[in-house]
């Protein structure tokens, strides 16, 4: 779950690469579909159950680690009880947190001591999420009242186009933007152009459409900035887009047409709208600070960019600077709070999860990677595939990006979104109103694969030599070569 620039790359150890190993090769295979629905269905099983090596080390249930088993049921209970959430996502770290102290340890130690020391390992994200997510939730007041989304049915079409347009506005922004952000702008044009009444499937089209948009850049997503610091070239991330944009379309039409028989877009813009520039200027500000305090720390300062939380101090300090220009809602923050503590409740449970490698590298596995990251944390399992190597990036850049939007709290920006909107905290309705969601992951991974090809990168790190040559893999008709 952790999106653009709510953590910092630079405490994964990303040297070490191992080879390029069960790559894809569509020419031998004769299984068909079913075949492949299998196999993607046992990488997916593979990335939950067999993949912790630690699950020896302490007590499993027909081989599945108690600690998948606990976050497992701490994620039914935010499904089944959505009214209280927060409750659920606290009681289940501590019962978490219990487990791991009296039976398993801690990766960095056993017993309290233990503790602390994950603690600190963690506290540089959290801290970053907690300030990005309070910070992003006063700046989307501060866009909303700039009046600017008043004045947008002058330019958008008057149907259900008009609802589409606005997802593909959400989806530029994210590509320069954090996600986070992007989501909440298209939230406040959302809740002023539909008349504070926004459709499900249409919120989850929003977060698609935030994440969709950061998949392809290495600025836009903090899972792309990892792969661009770890020396992944910024083209070989670039080919998510085709599957993206694809994604974009199958998602956005349908939620905007349910957005528009829900609660039709403004024909006509209010009458003497006056934006508020300065306030738009105190938007524009805050996103270039994060953005440049970003790429600064994790580009030119990346050995020290895991000591201290400088993307969310920058926008509180950025937000602080700027108070005696506009005053902030303030009145935002204690609700804001409630639904960061839950996603971070969630994160610091992920982060204990005894995930320590992945299956082989293939189509399969990082088809499967984008369902699991939605609702497991991908920055660890984004540096677990960049330590493994063998992955054609796109792929993985567009599975993890993309895959946290098929359920709300399986990414920051569709928590962030839910406290605009708290009538989406629901797993079983977020599904079934926002099925174009997953349909569209599925649908833009394989227009991906039939495109593009799957190609495994070479090892992008110097000093890095496989083990054995890569399996031989055919590209697609048209591909490159």
């Amino acid at each position: 779950m952790g999106d653009n620039v709510t953590r910092s790359a630079g405490r994964y150890d990303l040297r070490g690469k191992a080879p390029p190993a069960g790559c894809y090769n569509r020419r031998l295979d004769r299984g068909g579909m079913l075949l492949n629905a299998y196999r993607v269905g046992a990488g997916i099983f593979a990335l939950i159950a067999p993949a912790p090596a630690c699950a020896a080390d302490g007590p499993a249930v027909l081989g599945v680690p108690v600690d998948f088993i606990l976050f497992g049921l701490t994620l039914l209970g935010v499904a089944l009880f959505h009214r209280h959430t927060l409750r659920v996502a606290l009681a289940g770290l501590a019962v978490i947190t219990l487990y791991k102290l009296a039976f398993t340890g801690f990766k960095t130690g056993g017993g309290i001591p233990g503790l602390l020391a994950h603690l600190h390992l963690e506290w540089v994200i959290l801290t970053n999420l907690l300030c990005l997510l309070l910070g992003f939730a006063l700046l989307s007041r501060h866009f909303e009242k700039t009046h600017l989304p008043a004045a947008l049915p002058r330019f958008l079409p008057h149907d259900w186009k008009g609802c589409f347009v606005l997802l593909v506005i959400v989806f530029v922004l994210s590509s320069f933007l954090d996600n986070i952000a992007a989501a909440l702008i298209g939230g406040a044009m959302a809740h002023t152009l539909f008349r504070a009444r926004v459709h499900i499937g249409y919120l989850a089209a929003i977060v698609a459409a935030s994440n969709a948009g950061g998949s392809g850049s290495v600025v836009g997503d903090t899972t792309t900035t990892m792969m661009w610091i770890d020396g992944v070239a910024p083209l070989d991330v670039f080919e998510a887009y085709v599957a993206a944009s694809v994604a974009l379309v199958v998602c956005g039409i349908p939620a905007a047409m349910q957005q528009q028989r829900h609660s039709p877009i403004l024909h006509h813009e209010h009458e003497n709208i006056h934006v508020d520039w300065i306030r738009l200027g105190i938007v524009f500000f805050i996103l270039i600070t994060a953005i440049v305090t970003n790429v600064t720390m994790n580009v030119k300062f990346a050995e020290i960019s895991d000591q201290f939380p400088f993307i969310g101090a920058s926008v509180v300090i950025a937000l602080l600077v700027t108070v005696p220009l506009r005053r902030p809602d303030w009145e935002v923050l204690p609700e804001s709070f409630k639904g960061s503590i839950f996603l971070l409740s969630l994160v610091l449970s992920a982060t204990m999860m005894p995930v320590e490698k992945l299956p082989a590298a293939s189509w399969h596995t990082a088809m499967g990677l984008g369902f699991v990251s939605a609702v497991f944390d991908n920055i660890p399992l984004t540096a677990l595939a960049l330590k493994q190597g063998g992955y054609d990036w796109g792929y993985l850049a567009y599975a993890v990006g993309f895959g946290g939007s098929m359920i709300w709290f399986g990414s920051s920006a569709g928590v962030a979104l839910s406290n605009m909107f708290p009538e989406s905290r629901s797993v079983g309705r977020w599904l079934y109103h926002g099925w174009h969601v997953t349909l569209a992951y599925v649908i833009g991974f394989f227009v991906l694969l039939f495109v593009m090809g799957w190609h495994p990168n070479p090892p992008h790190k110097a000093g890095v030599v496989p083990n054995s040559p890569p399996a031989a893999t055919a590209p697609a008709e048209g591909a490159r070569p």
